[in-house]
């Protein structure tokens, strides 16, 4: 991805990290991710005070994607309120796993102009997932 799509993706987050519902924990996650036709999905984070039953920025953003028959990413930007880098947590590299390959692009941001960027196959080797 180039610097001008890596931008656009991690200010989708940004804005999507504006609509987290996280009373519970006060820490809000944004993610975008990046279809190959050049659509973005957003997703926030979404607390309940059932804890278990809360959803997860990066799975909201791909389960939106996959709803509207998107199956084909190139990657996903995730920022969060901690103004550290924020990586997806082992639910969601499973989820995002049924879905894309070992390149797809992890964008791991602290702001537009500071972030991260690791291929898949880094952050979850060995994934398990139906063989295709």
């Amino acid at each position: 991805m180039d610097n001008v799509i890596i931008s656009k993706l991690i200010e989708a987050a940004i804005e999507a990290k504006s609509n987290s519902y996280s009373p519970y924990s006060k820490f809000a996650v944004g993610a975008a991710i990046l279809c190959k036709d050049g659509n973005i999905y957003r997703g926030c984070n979404i607390e309940n005070g059932a804890y278990p039953t809360s959803m997860c920025a990066e799975r909201v953003a791909l389960f939106k994607a996959v709803s509207e028959g998107e199956r084909d990413f190139i990657g996903i930007a995730i920022v969060s309120s901690s103004g550290e880098i924020t990586p997806p947590c082992g639910a969601c590299r499973q989820a995002l796993s049924e879905f894309v390959r070992e390149d797809f692009d992890v964008i791991l941001a602290k702001s537009k102009d500071d972030y991260k960027t690791f291929l898949f196959a880094e952050l979850l080797p060995l994934s398990f997932k139906l063989e295709k």
